[in-house]
This record gives C-alpha cells, sequence and structure tokens, in this order.
C-alpha cells in the first residue's frame, strides 16, 4: 500500500494593524487567494505591545506590521522581533511614503516595504518571495532608500564593498538581485553552505542584518555618487 503523501505545512502570518478593517480585508485577501493553504493567518495583534506578545506565543514564520501603530513605531516593533526571533521575516505595509519611515525601517531589518494599496496577486507575490529570503521593494521605494542612504554618512557604499572579497561582492550582487541561497549556490557552483558562510561574512562587513539592506547597498554602489 503506497505511503500517504506528507501533509504540506502551512507557512503562519501575523497580521499588526490597529485598524480592524485593515486587518478583516487582509486576513479575506490572504485566505481567498491561496486555495493551496500555503499559508495560513495564525493571529493578529492591534499594538506593538501585542504584537511582541503573539510573536513570543505563536512563532509566525512573517508578520506584516503596519509602521505607526497607537503604542509606537513598526520599526521599533520590527527591531524588537528581529533581535530575539532573527528568522522571521517582517514586511511593512503601510499607507506612509516618508523617507523617514521606509529608512528606519530597511535599517530595523524588514525584509520589505509595501504599500497598503497593492494588488491582492501582488501581495501574495510579496509574501511568497519574502518567505523564500527576498527582499521586497519596489523600484519606489528603493529610490527613497538610496536618497536617505546617501544624506546618512561619510561611508558611502563604495567605501563600504572595498572591503569584500570578489566572491563576496559576487555573492552580494545576486543576492541583491533576488536570488535566494540556492540560486546562487548554483550561479556560483557552490555548496548552500559555502554562500551562507559568504552571505554571513558580507552582513557582518557591511554591518547590516537582512537582505533587503544588501539590496539597498548594492544599488547605491551601482548607481554611483
Amino acid at each position: 500500500m503506497p505511503a500517504s503523501p506528507t501533509p504540506t505545512v502551512s507557512k503562519r502570518i501575523l497580521l499588526v494593524d490597529d485598524s480592524v478593517l485593515v486587518r478583516t480585508g487582509l486576513r479575506s485577501v490572504l485566505e481567498s487567494a491561496d486555495s493551496s493553504n500555503e499559508f495560513s493567518i495564525c493571529g493578529e495583534a492591534g499594538t506593538g505591545s501585542e504584537a511582541l506578545d503573539q510573536v513570543r506565543l505563536l512563532r509566525p514564520d512573517l508578520v506584516l506590521l503596519d509602521v505607526r501603530l497607537p503604542d509606537g513605531q513598526g520599526y521599533d516593533v520590527c527591531r524588537a522581533i528581529l533581535a530575539d526571533f532573527p528568522e522571521t521575516r517582517v514586511i511593512m505595509l503601510t499607507a506612509f511614503t516618508n523617507d523617514s519611515f521606509i529608512y528606519a525601517s530597511i535599517t530595523a531589518g524588514a525584509q520589505g516595504y509595501l504599500m497598503k494599496e497593492i494588488e491582492p496577486e501582488g501581495l501574495i507575490t510579496s509574501i511568497r518571495d519574502a518567505l523564500a529570503g527576498k527582499s521586497v521593494l519596489s523600484e519606489q521605494i528603493t529610490d527613497k532608500v538610496m536618497h536617505m542612504m546617501r544624506r546618512g554618512g561619510p561611508e558611502n557604499s563604495s567605501s563600504k564593498l572595498a572591503s569584500l572579497s570578489v566572491q563576496e561582492t559576487r555573492v552580494l550582487q545576486l543576492v541583491a538581485e533576488g536570488h535566494t541561497n540556492k540560486e546562487v549556490a548554483a550561479a556560483l557552483n557552490l555548496s548552500d553552505n559555502t554562500v551562507k558562510n559568504y552571505l554571513g561574512s558580507v552582513f557582518d562587513k557591511l554591518k547590516i542584518r537582512r537582505r533587503s539592506q544588501a539590496a539597498a547597498i548594492w544599488t547605491e554602489h551601482r548607481r554611483g555618487p
């Protein structure tokens, strides 16, 4: 008798927004669009403190997080989540395009920054990409991050990248272009563990923690002064 197929484990998503209406809409969109049970809504929160409690209790794979909450800023919540659960993916989903909010979110380690008017199909794709380890920044948002980075300090992207080896630079480029570790390994004929080690070295040298930050630095470097 053939063995029964192993059931797929749904990725768990936590919704964080102070509006019950927004959370209800997101739940409806995600549940109706995901017929294969690829992911599930494991919980909801309306404040930053509730979000942290829910993350500790539910251990979600991904958090959809508003940038402004009644008891503080979403990017501070993002930083707190990743300090304790670094494997958790965080996507900021908001109506605000302020440069400072975007920059603070990315430097806090958010995997992406999306606007609430995004189409349902785009949201689903972005969630899948984030869960696969890709950064989800629109071109418009990336432009804003670059503007902030250029004003942000004396050390520009070129001087930061000068410390990388040739292979580390190749790895950074592919990661910044949105490739997963497995795809980078295949492109460079390396093992997955070797890519992970290279990426860890890159993150240490650039003093970053997330792939979205790497993408921002690489894009700034390519554009030049």
